[in-house]
């Protein structure tokens, strides 16, 4: 299938995005919660052959198709890897029927104005030809807001939407991932400058252009809604951001148009030590609650 079949399958496709996409960083405790220790392993190699080998499971499950899991976001080690004997991207469009993304920033820099901006992605468009080469249709950038700060969220949306002109330049779709910390006293308010400015830079774009965003689940529902209609928006996905699963698709499921993009809250539950039967049910079951909740708003 083509590249118009992605994107026909990103613009209303019934379902959401997977998560597969933990880095250097937040590896350790992914695996901790799969049930896998650091004593398993000795070093970052036979770290990421167990999280590959989790990723893998997971893209294998059954469950696990473009029925309701309509893409996939992964790291670049993951790019990189196979599964079945086909390059990781290759497998999850071909045999799965999921739509593959590459999560491309490198980390955070520390926090100033409220916000945590990307660190400088160096090679970028070398990275950004390889995804290409490697099938892929999207990118996802990831940065943070603390406070609600409009001069922290004006340039946080700023450094997104400016990046994303470079990975567009490359025919790739980006998802633009404003993520808001859940647990601020001034959530609400941060939400409502994060809108106005998305919009500010949607509205100045040419109608031929196109962005996904990424955002926290809202404390008012809905009010993502004027960003889920823009022409200028592709699709619009939330991550859990560290509520639990149940949490989660309860406040998803009261958002219009919105769609998953869950990472802890899609393994949650999963073990490494689980048998196959059990691992598949319990990925089914939770494919099937993210898939309801995101149909629901």
């Amino acid at each position: 299938m083509s590249k118009s079949s992605q994107t026909q399958q990103m613009q209303s496709g019934a379902g959401f995005i997977a998560a597969l996409d933990q880095s250097g960083g937040s590896t350790p405790k992914a695996l901790k919660l799969y049930g896998v220790w650091e004593d398993a392993y000795e070093n970052d190699a036979q770290m990421y052959d167990l999280i590959h080998a989790m990723r893998a499971r997971i893209a294998t499950a059954p469950a696990f198709t473009g029925d309701k899991v309509i893409g996939a976001i992964l790291f670049e080690m993951t790019m990189d890897r196979q599964i079945m004997g086909k390059p990781t991207a290759t497998y999850l469009w071909e045999e799965r029927g999921v739509v593959p993304f590459l999560k491309i920033d490198k980390g955070l820099e520390e926090e100033a104005n409220g916000v945590r901006l990307m660190k400088p992605i160096p090679e970028l468009d070398a990275t950004l030809k390889r995804a290409v080469a490697a099938g892929i249709f999207g990118t996802k950038m990831r940065s943070v807001i603390d406070a609600a700060s409009a001069t922290g969220i004006a340039a946080i949306v700023a450094q997104q939407f400016k990046l994303g002109q470079q990975i567009l330049s490359h025919g790739l779709m980006p998802i633009l991932e404003p993520e808001v910390t859940i647990s601020i006293s001034d959530k609400s308010k941060a939400e409502e400058l994060l809108v106005a400015q998305i919009t500010k830079h949607l509205d100045a774009l040419p109608e031929d252009q196109q962005f996904m965003l990424k955002l926290s689940l809202p404390n008012q529902a809905n009010i993502y809604k004027p960003l889920v209609d823009h022409p200028r928006v592709m699709r619009v996905v939330a991550l859990s951001g560290g509520y639990s699963r149940d949490d989660a698709n309860d406040k998803l499921a009261q958002n219009a148009g919105i769609i998953a993009s869950f990472s802890r809250a899609l393994t949650e539950g999963l073990s490494a030590d689980q048998s196959d039967d059990i691992f598949n049910a319990v990925i089914s079951d939770t494919i099937d609650s993210i898939c309801a909740a995101s149909m629901a708003g």
